[in-house]
Parts: structure tokens; sequence; C-alpha cells
């Protein structure tokens, strides 16, 4: 009675030396092929950095300044950023990647042979640890508070109006 809505699958089989010979002439008439260029930050830790001109400069619909100030303007501030970028990482990348090699190669040495059997020595400790203070609470501190629960439930508050 009404529309039937099938999904159907294409697909075109073809022998790999076949498919080698019909893009063979794509590929020399190109000349030079460029890959992408790999993902340098592939979990986004830097996704705040993103920033354009348009972040930082935004001119209000009522208040424009030239088109040529406006591109001139946003060319020079792309161009100082990459130059003081590149510039800044070509001078820092180096020393600040064998400072934090040394840091977090410290770290982690202090965090394996330091901190870690530090916490498990506290956790087999800790079993018996609670033993004898719950055994110390219920000798000393279970009782006196009981005794002051018992002497200050006695204890009756009358407020009166003058």
């Amino acid at each position: 009675m009404g529309l039937e809505k099938e999904k159907s699958d294409t697909s075109i089989i073809m022998d790999e030396d076949e498919f080698n010979r019909s893009i063979e002439p794509i590929l020399s008439k190109k000349g030079k092929l460029y890959t992408a260029a790999p993902d340098r930050d592939p979990n986004d830790i830097n996704a705040h950095l993103k920033i354009g001109f348009e972040d930082v400069i935004a001119e209000p619909i009522s208040t424009h300044s030239f088109d040529r100030v406006w591109i001139g303007s946003h060319a020079a501030f792309e161009l100082v950023k990459f130059i003081f970028y590149r510039v800044l990482t070509t001078l820092l990348a180096v020393p600040m990647a064998f400072i934090l090699g040394v840091v977090f190669g410290v770290l982690s040495c202090i965090h394996i042979w330091l901190v870690m059997p530090v916490i498990q020595c506290f956790l087999m400790l800790l079993p018996s640890v609670q033993v004898v203070w719950r055994s110390l609470t219920d000798m000393f501190i279970t009782p006196l508070f009981h005794s002051m629960g018992k002497c200050l439930s006695s204890i009756h508050v009358k407020t009166s109006e003058n």
C-alpha cells in the first residue's frame, strides 16, 4: 500500500591490476603528490589555542574601519603570529623538550620507585591500623560520649519573656 524503503548496496569489483592500470594516467598528469600534514595534536590538548583574527579583533556592525585597513591588519596579525611562533619555537623547542624530558623522567622515577611502594605499604598496614583505631574508639571515645549524652540529656532549657 505504501512506499517501501529499501537500502541497496552497490559495489564495483575490480581486479587489482585493472585498478592500477586505470589510475596510472591520472597520477602521471598531476606531477607531485602532497600528503596531508600529520596531526600533531591528535588528542586536541591545545584546542583553546586555535585562535584566529576574528576571535581577537572584532568590529561591530555600527563601527567598521576601511576594508583595506581590515584586510591589512588581518594579514599583519597572521604574519606576525606565524613568524613569532616560528622564531620562538626555533629558539625554545629543543631546550624545553630537554628540560621537560628530564622533569617527566624524574617524576616517573619518583612515582614508580617511591610513591607507589609507600602507598602499597600503607595499604598493607591500614587493615591492622583500622582494627587498632576501632578498638581505641570503642574503649575511650564511645563511652565518653555516651556518658556526656546521659549527663546533658537531663538539662532542660526554659525560655521566658520579660
